[in-house]
């Protein structure tokens, strides 16, 4: 699964597209940027002063090419208009003229903007920003596919000989049957436009009923009601870890199981779990983590872990380029993933 990242790269470079990087200020991004730039994955987009970005690459040693690239400083006139455009969709929520002018000088606010009016085709931010800075401003103007609709988000965790998504890392602390189902529903499409068979375990504690407890009883109302939507899923639950990923163990304890130990989507019932899961297999196993993707919204804004490097931002921008395209993602190439 090395090649993985290889290779949407590759699916990216095809048809690339304009990704907003809200943290012009950031040197990882700059960076980011810049290798963006050489791989061709994207066509990135940075807010920022041009002049301060200069300076900035030249103090970090950053090769920027700052002619090659957009840069849209949020104090320019695109700010009115956008703030505009901002109380004409809040003003309902009470917010006035001059709320929102405040509102979009905020970077975030001020990117969300861009995508939402087109002048972008995705956003990747959270280098400095918490998961809540970034995703308000997309549940305020982008907005989730449906009403009620939970945001998740979604690590691939790609291992020399595996590749796995988790979720939900990032999003619902608690999420309760429904919603847990949702993002069931939501990781498979995600797995799908990367070329991807989705086969999905839903996590507990407990395998077929070998304990009974609420948290169970969460997880076995979630999966029965992705088969009821999406009887086309291979999934299965609620199942332990080692039932899930290990065919030995899966054979004597879940031996009637879809999955026979092989899934590649892990759904944990709890953020919790899920966000120290994903921590411990990227630093104690050495995967290679991207993400988190948001899913739900109508266009992709995705959020980054603090802690990421400029090479994991490069790789978010590519995965957002491709969450941004319309048509199907040509699979043929990735059949011996």
């Amino acid at each position: 699964m090395k090649n993985f990242i290889k290779h949407i790269k590759g699916l990216a470079k095809k048809n690339p597209q304009r990704v907003v990087l809200p943290e012009g200020f950031e040197p990882r991004v700059l960076q980011a940027a810049a290798k963006v730039l050489k791989e061709k994955t994207a066509v990135p987009i940075l807010i920022g002063n041009k002049d301060q970005i200069r300076e900035i690459c030249k103090k970090e040693g950053i090769k920027l090419p700052i002619e090659k690239i957009e840069i849209v400083d949020p104090k320019s006139k695109k700010r009115e208009f956008y703030a505009e455009k901002f109380y004409e969709m809040r003003k309902d929520k009470g917010v006035t003229k001059d709320q929102a002018l405040k509102i979009v000088e905020d970077f975030n606010y001020f990117g969300t903007m861009m995508v939402q009016l087109d002048e972008a085709d995705g956003m990747v931010s959270g280098t400095t920003y918490s998961t809540a800075e970034t995703i308000r401003p997309a549940l305020q103007i982008i907005k989730t596919k449906e009403k009620f609709h939970k945001v998740s988000g979604v690590f691939f965790l790609v291992l020399e000989n595996k590749l796995l998504l988790f979720a939900d890392t990032a999003v619902v602390i608690e999420p309760n049957s429904y919603e847990l189902a949702d993002i069931a529903i939501d990781t498979a499409e995600t797995a799908k436009k990367f070329c991807l068979e989705p086969k999905i375990a839903m996590l507990s504690f407990s395998t077929a009923g070998s304990a009974n407890h609420p948290n169970v009883d969460k997880v076995r109302e979630a999966t029965a009601m992705v088969k009821a939507q999406h009887p086309e899923l291979i999934i299965d639950g609620e199942m332990q870890v080692d039932a899930a990923l290990v065919p030995e163990v899966s054979k004597r304890k879940f031996p009637n199981s879809a999955l026979k130990g092989d899934a590649n989507i892990l759904i944990f019932p709890s953020l919790e779990a899920g966000n120290i899961a994903y921590k411990l297999v990227e630093r104690l196993a050495g995967a290679k983590a991207i993400g988190p993707i948001l899913q739900g919204l109508r266009k992709p804004i995705n959020d980054l872990s603090r802690g990421c490097s400029y090479k994991d931002i490069a790789n978010l921008v590519a995965f957002n380029s491709i969450l941004a395209l319309d048509e199907e993602v040509p699979c043929h190439h990735l059949k011996k993933l």
